[in-house]
């Protein structure tokens, strides 16, 4: 079992956990045809290990799963419907799913996956039984087209014309989807015939392009693809099917990956989400493989991206698109930081984590969850971003319920299911907390249960109770952000902490049942600055950025939502809105002070270039106003 489990725990962000053979007895033994072929030195835990106590995860959590099951089975369903022929009389949805847009039908696999996840997360049998009825409904779709496998809500010639270089939107991309979906229903949720519905698919596809010249997959692969290669190889751990395994090389796009083994940044001008989820197929073959190019590959993209395109919120990309390297202050526009591209950096972060258990994924992963992924949704609606824009004076702009279904709608419904995976990690002899995150940790195979209670980032201090005795080492992330230091307290005896910054803390003893380890970083305040500007910079209070309020002037209905992602991108910003901070070359503790009112995480300045006091407070709290991110310091 430790095979598949590893192998979903760490495909990431749409495969971090499997349900345990032991709540469904046989379900899935001998499934792990497989053998992975590289050392682990972290495995993930399964999503029902981990229970997440009251915190704003929680609280986007649950709002996630209301919309999830308030979303009409019969409309998700009607394109699939009408492309197969099969009676329907529902009302089409709007936006990316509608009747005429091409890419229709990935927000089904998002779902999918969403509800596989939401089960998973929550034990909460209503997600299973929407998931299994939209499964027989798809199966149903599939027989009815009896194309060799093929299922989809648009006609197979929209693959036809990719094939030959002809424009159409992405038809891989949304086939990729539905497959993710398909295999996270089987293995979070046990659906057999989800795994029957997507070996089908998977023959179909290797059927249909196996024969083609590497000229003419070439041609098709400049059309986005999304996560094929992962989920074949996905697949092919599953069923040991060569054919499954054959058909994720067949999506090996040379003109972007060879560069990158070399060890090439030529990421300049490339649409972004188009090639992460290629390194993500990547770092997931080498798992299956051992192929070292394709972990060379996946290491060096994962740090070219990190130190020459990211923002300070972990987000990356403008227009959609990489830049030139490190010109991140050139870039500061109304179509910054794609949320998809969060989502998929998160999935290729846990790959490389559990190669090597470095902190510095785990540092990512926090700064990117807290940052943009927490900061997407609405609280009042559930609602979700595409763009987390950085033009001073923006503001979030947020999906509708039923007239959107953009592409960060879909990753949406997963990002805010499965928050509880990437909070612990384990070895063989002991526990990673990774994140400071309200939960219980449950580790069947070690008897060893966790409680972990804290209001962080509110509070620095953590606190964690071993429920049960054991002898399993705990690994505290030291975060590379906490350089004024560490206390470790052991039922209130402090413990000497000789790790710095950027490691892990190792706690090794005999724990017994009510033992408390108090853990604290003091939080300060620094400059993020640009890499290519150092005066153009952003503002952080250790892991968290802040954003300078700046009022609701302008914002009238329909704002802050939108159709179209990119409909209120020229609202215009008032003329007295300030972006510049005048610091006279002194500490940023000398000019931001924290609130009188006492609240946590906010902070206030007067050295504004008008003068005007204005309020700083964590990025994922504003909504419905306008805000700086990046300020120019004079």
């Amino acid at each position: 079992m430790k095979n598949i489990k590893r192998y979903i725990s760490i495909v990431g962000f749409i495969c971090s956990s499997i349900v345990s053979s032991a709540q469904y007895p046989g379900q899935y033994e001998g499934k792990e045809k497989v053998q992975e072929q590289v050392p682990v030195k972290a495995y993930s835990f399964d999503l029902q290990d981990v229970t997440l106590l009251k915190s704003p995860f929680t609280e986007n959590r649950d709002r996630d799963a209301q919309w999830l099951l308030a979303l009409e089975s019969k409309r998700l369903l009607h394109s699939f419907r009408v492309n197969a022929g099969v009676e329907t009389n529902a009302k089409p949805l709007g936006g990316w799913e509608a009747l005429d847009c091409e890419l229709r039908g990935h927000s089904m696999g998002h779902i999918l996956s969403g509800l596989a996840l939401m089960y998973a997360s929550t034990n909460d049998e209503a997600f299973r039984r929407k998931g299994d009825s939209l499964v027989t409904a798809l199966a149903e779709v599939q027989t009815v087209l009896n194309q060799d496998g093929y299922l989809s809500a648009f006609p197979q010639y929209f693959v036809d014309r990719c094939i030959a270089g002809k424009p159409v939107w992405a038809p891989w991309y949304t086939i990729h989807k539905i497959m993710a979906g398909m295999i996270d229903m089987y293995l979070y949720t046990g659906n057999q015939q989800a795994l029957d519905v997507v070996n089908k698919m998977s023959s179909w596809a290797y059927k249909k392009l196996s024969p083609l010249s590497k000229e003419r997959l070439a041609i098709m692969e400049r059309n986005e693809f999304g996560g094929m290669s992962e989920s074949a190889y996905n697949l092919y751990a599953i069923t040991g099917n060569k054919e499954d395994k054959a058909l994720s090389e067949i999506f090996y796009d040379q003109n972007v990956l060879e560069p990158l083994a070399k060890k090439e940044d030529k990421l300049n001008k490339l649409h972004a989400n188009t090639q992460i989820p290629k390194i993500i197929g990547e770092a997931r073959g080498y798992e299956l493989t051992g192929t070292e190019k394709q972990k060379d590959i996946a290491n060096f993209f994962w740090q070219t991206v990190i130190d020459n395109h990211t923002y300070a919120t972990g987000g990356n990309s403008d227009n959609e698109h990489f830049f030139e390297p490190g010109k991140l202050s050139q870039h500061l526009g109304v179509r910054t930081t794609e949320s998809c591209n969060t989502y998929n950096m998160l999935k290729l972060t846990k790959h490389l984590f559990t190669w090597s258990a470095n902190e510095q994924y785990a540092d990512y992963y926090e700064q990117a969850l807290y940052n943009h992924i927490l900061a997407t949704q609405d609280p009042q609606t559930s609602m979700v971003s595409y763009f987390m824009p950085f033009k001073p004076g923006s503001f979030k702009v947020y999906s509708t319920a039923d007239s959107s279904f953009w592409c960060c709608v879909g990753t949406g419904f997963e990002n805010h299911a499965k928050y509880g995976e990437g909070i612990y990690y384990h070895d063989d002899n002991g526990v990673f907390v990774n994140l400071f995150i309200p939960s219980e940790l449950n580790w069947k195979d070690k008897k060893v249960k966790i409680r972990q209670e804290t209001r962080y980032p509110e509070d620095a201090t953590t606190t964690l109770t071993m429920e049960a005795p054991t002898d399993v080492a705990l690994y505290i992330r030291y975060p590379s952000w906490a350089v004024n230091g560490a206390t470790i307290a052991i039922n209130g005896k402090n413990v000497k902490v000789n790790q710095k910054p950027g490691s892990y803390i190792v706690l090794n003893r005999k724990w017994k049942e009510g033992d408390k380890i108090g853990i604290t970083f003091p939080m300060s305040l620094r400059l993020v600055g640009t890499p290519d500007n150092p005066n153009k910079a952003a503002i952080a209070y250790g892991p968290i950025v802040l954003a300078g309020a700046m009022g609701k002037e302008g914002i009238e209905a329909p704002a802050p939502y939108a159709k179209d992602q990119n409909d209120l991108n020229n609202y215009p910003v008032p003329d007295n809105l300030v972006h510049q901070l005048n610091t006279g070359g002194r500490t940023v503790t000398e000019w931001l002070k924290p609130a009188n009112n006492a609240e946590s995480l906010t902070f206030v300045t007067s050295s504004t270039a008008n003068g005007k006091e204005i309020s700083m407070i964590p990025y994922y709290k504003i909504h419905h106003q306008r805000y700086v991110i990046y300020w120019d310091l004079k």
